[in-house]
């Protein structure tokens, strides 16, 4: 894994995806398109930064997985109480796609296999990356969120699914936009796009600016001989790609950017009103302590009971989405369906 990354890092390989070649045929690929979300949904410190960094809300695409109609299409109006997961890819803001083509769709559809009868769509939009081949940089934050926010709109509005029937789960840097995207609906406030039912977040991203690895017992230098994403992090692709025109220092300090940083001059109250929500975790993770920073963040502005952490000693970075992880993909999955009946049957 380390020997692909690097490659992947040094060249311009990428995979291409032609929404209009996937819009063709929505009934194969189960492609949609999703509008921009209005601009006066774009509010606060985000509409701060897309002014810095010239981002506005952009018509983008997405794609369904699971469960079609009789007659074999995708995308069907909601059942009452039907549950749905909404999905944000990982690929550190520089690659990755939503579509079910991709090596990214084995987090979700690992997801709906496992729990086959409880949710049975997924949705997964793709939302613009920050950076690309060859690294430059390009649609910064909040570009992402932005189109989080559009897709999340486009399954309430558009698809009819309430919001406390919404899973919304996210893989690596797609772990990181689910917890971006969740901190602004709180911050937000809006009484149609209210909080998702439950949260997966499977191996998140959650501190771009490094703030955890200056010990020689951090994490990112103990698992290196068991973990692939130091040339993620320590590249700075992604967090130029992030930045755009915003401060270096910035990275550091702003939740949405690094919620887990250590830098952040006042996180108490920063995960505050967080719905229902499970961190999968790798022990073998190079990034394992910053999300162990979250767990106790939202722990901390929440409660015990609202956080459900799993960390499996041998699993390295984003395990769910690699299907001959086992048995710790398997197990993890196993765990996430049990506490999604109990939180989501719960609160019903």
């Amino acid at each position: 894994m380390n020997a692909v990354v690097d490659v992947l890092y040094a060249t311009s390989a990428t995979e291409e995806i032609s929404p209009e070649k996937d819009a063709a045929a929505p009934e194969k690929t189960g492609f949609v398109w999703v509008e921009a979300v209005p601009d006066h949904l774009v509010q606060g410190d985000v509409a701060a930064m897309a002014r810095v960094n010239n981002v506005v809300p952009v018509k983008v695409w997405g794609y369904w997985l699971g469960k079609r109609t009789a007659d074999g299409k995708y995308g069907q109006k909601a059942a009452l109480s039907e549950r749905v997961l909404y999905h944000l890819h990982g690929g550190g803001y520089t690659r990755g796609t939503g579509s079910p083509k991709s090596p990214t769709a084995a987090v979700p559809q690992g997801i709906l296999d496992k729990c086959a009868g409880f949710v049975d769509r997924a949705f997964c939009v793709d939302y613009r990356l920050s950076s690309a081949p060859p690294f430059t940089p390009r649609n910064p934050f909040p570009a992402a969120l932005i189109d989080a926010l559009s897709g999340y709109l486009y399954l309430i509005e558009r698809a009819g699914f309430k919001p406390e029937n919404i899973i919304l789960s996210g893989d690596s840097a797609g772990g990181h936009l689910a917890v971006a995207l969740t901190r602004y609906l709180i911050t937000l406030n809006d009484p149609t796009l209210t909080l998702p039912g439950a949260t997966i977040l499977a191996s998140p991203t959650v501190d771009w600016a490094c703030t955890h690895d200056d010990l020689d017992s951090a994490s990112m230098q103990t698992n290196a001989r068991s973990d692939f994403v130091s040339v993620i992090l320590k590249s700075g692709y992604s967090a130029r790609g992030l930045l755009g025109n915003l401060p270096w220092g910035d990275l550091a300090i702003d939740p949405y950017l690094s919620p887990a940083s250590l830098k952040i001059p006042e996180p108490s109250g920063l995960l505050s009103c967080y719905p229902p929500t499970c961190i999968a975790v790798g022990g073998a993770e190079q990034t394992r302590d910053p999300m162990r920073t979250l767990r106790d963040r939202i722990i901390a502005d929440t409660a015990t009971s609202n956080l459900y952490y799993l960390e499996y000693e041998d699993a390295f970075h984003d395990f769910l989405g690699v299907t001959l992880h086992e048995p710790e993909r398997s197990m993890a999955f196993k765990e996430i369906h049990a506490w999604l009946k109990d939180v989501m049957l719960d609160s019903c």
